[in-house]
């Protein structure tokens, strides 16, 4: 077994193991701790007919980050998973199954029979979500999943159901349903997708029963007319004061209905006068109810004309449209059309229109029962991230209608009311009753509905727990602590949750609802079947791993923003992975070898082989594109190649803060910089994730590990951990080994293969999933402070020079002159001037004075120190700078040495520091005239070329 990690990131090799390493080793559970604060969430229950899908691995992902992150945080964290049973979508799958295989259909096979084919059907494919949940990474305490048709779970529902009914909550009436006539049921309002079509606004007029003109209307569903049983205006628009009391005519039909006055129709809209139907419209329901309207059904649940259209029965609802358009139109009646765009309901299930009907079916009086679940946002006990969310959340509560929860299907909780053949009367129990409580008649037939989807889920923060009983989980995890959700389903399910566990429980079922937005393709639109947009996350994980996958998500998401789908981020994520990748095998490599190891980090050897690396082994680069020695311009890797570790090399172990407390005397600048920049990013990340800003977390990891510690930390302490001092290799160890653990820690709920992978060639007992969090050590110290400021004047500087040398096209080798122009400095001077590798002393008055510092060759002329002394700093660092800028002399000047500036120079300003490097450094000046002379020639070829076409009539005469 080797000793480090292998030669090239291939997430394919590990990630099945070490998620099967995690689910067996018990990593996910969460056990009742009274010592540990519990954080728990639960998963929205995706479809058990479902696949995943990037929705689902968004929202997935932002759970499985928040459920690591407080695990290592301390925290009892649950995330409990689970599936719904999507009594549509399960039962039309299974029937379009069985009738291809069988040619039956589900009433020829009965419903016994039919229900055992579909749970059936649930134990072969149900878990295929779940596989896929698992390639994810998700991190569910699977031991706890749930159904929402599991024994424990229905009886919740049948308990939710009786209660509510005794209190008076729940009745059957016969009141406005959505309809899907293919599929032959009621439909919630989240099963109804809304699609904008082009259609048309017919206008029709209607003349007055007295002989007068009447009134004109505008309709974009001319064939619900013969349903018209009034006119309405608003009781403010002067324009029809005298109309209202009177009679108008409904065209061809002949029957006389009345004009009535209510504030529904909005006078600016269409002619300000509206057609009232009450048994097709859910709008025209309410002002018939006001009115004490007729409800008159025209178009029947199989979406074709019933006998009350007349000569039009039978057709269907789009066929009768056309025909009395074209009849009305020749008597006469039709004023004009217009186009318009409108927003047309969809079955989520079948793509059909759906129709609204007028049935009888079971309703959820929600007036009362939204009150409090609207007053918890109010006083600030829920909290919606982002806040603008809450105004969506309370517009819904403060205009919500009765909830119809019966569904005309067989796979669901079948609604627990019992019918009596002898007396009618409706018995509404938990079991089935013997007899009937009012006439004693044993003839009990139970409702054929089931109950909406969304009823079970209502209570999936603690049904989930045991609820109604009282289960240790359901007293130690509940109320849950965030709901993570899209912001598509606020009002379908958050407000729903939300009212049933005030209602159940008697407490807020979460105090957060995180709001995400939607995941769509490159051009902006939404993924879906009809469009084949979709991305499938498998593809994008065979392809690039998890982890890339995941870390693209969260960093490219925002709060209650919807985000495209790019292949290029995933990508850039998969070069983030195995940027870190390489710096880790380079860490491990160089961390000692045997004999280094009682007087090094004090490493005990591991049982594994200890792998020998061949002379030329270069582990730290594989190609420019994904190397991590890399400057920001792209100009490769500093003259300092990366060398080969020791021979025998062998895993390490995370560092302890006693070891680093061992040499924090012997730290060096650049350790300390590191050491202090790691500290001060748990602080923001730690901050940002309790905001659930995790973009911001991620771009700030990405920062510190890519350019901090991979760019910049590891190439200004190759010089020492390749020398011959012993002791500051050690030093150098220490910290990066301790630097790589806090990055692996912080990084991991984003990207937990990778990490896990890595920890465990660090050489610590346990798991990283298991580990805690880094501590943020209070707020940042005034010496922290100021060595992450040196040290961004001194990378500034590197950087500086660096795109000088890029822009000019100088040879990367080329030995370059540096001239720094501080502000502000006075007029000591101080000499540092050294040959080889020997050591300069600083020696002047004031800030000047200073210890002797390693030269590697040239000689330093500091003038002029002052200011923050950042010429200091610059001879502090300067055989940093000279080694990773390239540069072999520095000189700093201040007021009045502008005379040695050279007129020629290209010039960089970083943090008020003025630089200048001579153009005689930059360019050879034989070889940029020969350069630009062929230029030249070339140029003037092409211009020759071009013009000789140009000339010709013939190519001018075709060209477009």
């Amino acid at each position: 077994m080797s000793s480090n990690l292998e030669k090239n990131y291939d997430p394919k090799s590990f990630e099945g193991r070490i998620y099967d390493e995690w689910e067996q080793g018990g990593c996910f559970r969460a056990e009742i701790d009274e010592g540990k604060e519990p954080f728990t969430i639960v998963m929205p229950p995706p479809n058990i007919t479902g696949q995943l899908h990037m929705g689902h691995a968004l929202d997935e992902t932002l759970q499985d980050v928040l459920t690591r992150w407080r695990r290592m945080q301390g925290r009892a964290a649950l995330w409990l998973p689970g599936t719904d049973h999507a009594s549509i979508a399960t039962e039309v799958k299974v029937a379009e199954e069985i009738f291809e295989t069988e040619g039956l259909t589900k009433e020829e096979l009965g419903r016994e029979e039919f229900l055992r084919r579909v749970w059936k059907w649930k134990e072969i494919y149900g878990g295929r979500i779940t596989e896929q949940q698992r390639r994810l990474g998700n991190s569910c305490d699977w031991s706890r999943e749930r159904f929402t048709m599991d024994e424990g779970l229905s009886k919740a529902v049948t308990e939710f159901f009786v209660r509510l009914y005794e209190k008076g909550y729940i009745y059957r009436g016969n009141r406005m349903i959505n309809w899907c006539p293919d599929c032959g049921t009621s439909l919630s309002d989240a099963e109804v997708e809304h699609e904008d079509m082009n259609g048309k606004y017919w206008y029709f007029r209607y003349p007055g029963a007295d002989g007068s003109e009447g009134v004109v209307v505008a309709t974009s569903r001319p064939e619900t007319m013969f349903g018209d049983t009034a006119v309405a205006v608003h009781p403010d628009d002067e324009r029809y004061k005298d109309l209202v009391g009177k009679n108008v005519i409904l065209p061809l039909v002949g029957r006389e209905i009345p004009v009535i006055a209510d504030p529904y129709p909005d006078p600016e809209k269409g002619t300000g006068a509206v057609k009232i139907t009450p048994a097709h419209d859910p709008n025209d329901f309410e002002v018939g109810e006001r009115a004490g309207l007729d409800k008159i059904v025209c178009i029947g649940f199989d979406a074709k004309m019933t006998g009350e259209a007349g000569k039009y029965a039978g057709m269907d609802r789009y066929e009768c449209r056309r025909a009395w358009v074209r009849d009305l139109e020749e008597a006469g009646y039709l004023v004009k059309t217009e186009d318009v765009v409108i927003p047309t309901g969809h079955c989520y299930r079948c793509d059909s229109i759906v129709e609204p009907m007028l049935s009888d079916q079971w309703f959820v009086k929600m007036e009362e029962l939204a009150k409090p679940a609207a007053e918890a946002a109010r006083d600030g006990r829920l909290v919606h991230v982002p806040a603008r969310f809450e105004k969506t959340y309370l517009h819904w509560l403060e205009d919500i209608r009765d909830w119809c929860i019966s569904r005309q299907l067989w796979w669901g909780h079948r609604i627990p009311a019992w019918y009596c053949a002898d007396c009618g009367e409706i018995v509404v129990a938990r079991e089935k009753p013997e007899v009937c409580p009012v006439c004693g008649g044993a003839q009990l037939a139970q409702d054929e509905d089931v109950l909406d989807t969304w009823f079970s889920s209502a209570l999936w923060p603690f049904s989930t727990l045991g609820w109604p009983d009282e289960t240790p989980d359901l007293k130690y995890f509940y109320p849950t602590s965030v709901l993570v959700t899209g912001y598509d389903i606020i009002f379908f399910w958050v407000v729903r949750m939300v009212f049933s566990g005030l209602e159940c429980m008697g407490e807020l079922p979460f105090s957060h609802v995180f709001v995400h937005g939607l995941v769509r393709d490159s051009e902006g639109r939404k993924m879906s079947k009809s469009l084949n947009n979709g991305v499938d996350p498998l593809e994008v994980i065979d392809r690039y791993g998890a982890d890339a996958l995941r870390f693209m998500l969260m960093n490219s998401s925002s709060p209650g923003n919807d985000m495209r789908y790019l292949e290029a981020k995933v990508e850039a994520a998969r070069n983030f992975a195995n940027k870190l990748w390489n710096a880790a095998r380079f860490v491990i490599m160089n961390l000692g070898d045997g004999d280094d190891d009682a007087a090094g980090l004090g490493l005990e050897r591991s049982d594994t082989d200890l792998r020998r690396w061949p002379a030329d082994t270069n582990p730290g680069r594989e190609d420019a594109d994904t190397g991590f020695g890399l400057s920001d311009t792209g100009l490769g890797l500093s003259d300092t190649n990366l060398r080969r570790g020791p021979v025998d090399t062998n895993p390490g172990r995370v560092v302890s803060s006693d070891e680093l407390d061992d040499v924090r005397d012997k730290l060096a600048g650049p350790d300390r910089w590191i050491l202090a920049s790691v500290r001060e990013a748990v602080r923001d990340i730690t901050r940002n994730m309790e905001k659930y800003e995790f973009t911001l977390a991620t771009q700030k990891i990405y920062e510190l590990i890519w350019n901090e510690f991979c760019d910049w930390y590891i190439e200004m302490v190759k010089e020492r951990l390749y020398g011959d001092d012993e002791a500051d290799k050690r030093v150098v160890r220490l910290v990066l080994t301790s630097v790589l653990s806090d990055l692996l820690r912080l990084l991991h709920p984003y990207m937990p293969f990778i990490t896990e992978e890595i920890w465990g060639f660090l050489g610590k007992d346990g798991k990283l999933i298991a580990d805690r969090w880094p501590e943020t050590g209070g707020e940042e110290t005034e010496d922290e402070a100021k060595i992450r400021a040196s040290y961004d004047f001194v990378i500034g500087v590197i950087r500086s020079v660096r795109t000088i040398r890029a822009d000019s096209g100088a040879d990367p080798k080329r030995k370059l002159s540096l001239i720094a122009k501080v502000a502000g400095a006075d007029e000591g001077v101080g000499i540092l001037s050294a040959g080889g590798d020997g050591v300069g002393i600083r020696s002047a008055g004031g800030d000047c004075e200073g210890e002797g510092i390693r030269v590697p060759g040239g000689s330093v002329e500091i003038r002029g120190l002052g200011g923050l002394d950042y010429a200091g700093l610059l001879l502090d660092n300067a055989a940093l700078i000279k080694k990773l800028a390239g540069v072999e002399s520095i000189v700093c000047v201040g007021a009045g040495d502008e005379d040695k500036i050279p007129d020629e120079a290209m010039s960089a300003i970083t943090h008020g520091v003025e630089l200048f490097v001579p153009l005689d450094d930059l360019l050879d000046y034989a070889a940029e005239k020969e350069r630009l002379a062929k230029e030249r020639a070339r140029l003037e070829g092409e211009i020759k070329r071009l013009s000789g076409k140009l000339a010709n009539e013939g190519f001018v005469s075709k060209a477009p």
